[in-house]
């Protein structure tokens, strides 16, 4: 009888932690999805502020890999921080939520960088209409996978 009953506990504790992870999964998944849903709202606040600049800013492709991922952020966020006023209310939140760790866990399932990925540099001077429209893909990508999941 006390096999019985121990074996009965060790399944309902091992049930438990199973539940425990994935619910834990689901809330970190949420928060991703809630936070690129929010730099979305941001991105849109900026761009249309700029996106009639002159600019050209060097600005990843739009079929951008997973492992070149946080480089691609990076470059996007260096980007704006260089190329536009970042004192700014709005430019001031994108740049930080662009850094922020919900956004790059949200975005990249690969959390290193790639020494493979093009430097940022490298990357071709498109005008900041472009710019915006391939960040706010990268974006809403992310928002989208984190969907189906």
């Amino acid at each position: 009888m006390y096999k019985k009953v121990k074996e009965t506990h060790i399944f309902i504790s091992v049930f438990c932690c199973s539940l425990a992870r994935v619910s834990t999964k689901w809330v970190d998944r949420t928060l991703q999805r809630k936070k690129l849903q929010e730099v979305l709202i941001q991105l849109n606040a900026v761009k249309v502020t700029l996106q009639h600049s002159e600019q050209q800013l060097n600005t990843p492709p739009m079929d951008i890999e997973d492992c070149c991922c946080l480089s691609a952020l990076e470059c996007y966020r260096a980007n704006l921080h260089v190329q536009f006023n970042t004192t700014e209310r709005n430019h001031r939140q994108l740049s930080r939520s662009l850094k922020n760790h919900l956004t790059k866990s949200g975005l990249c399932d690969s959390h290193k960088a790639n020494s493979s990925c093009q430097d940022c540099a490298s990357h071709p001077k498109e005008n900041a209409t472009e710019f915006f429209n391939r960040l706010q893909s990268l974006i809403q990508k992310g928002i989208d996978r984190l969907s189906m999941i």
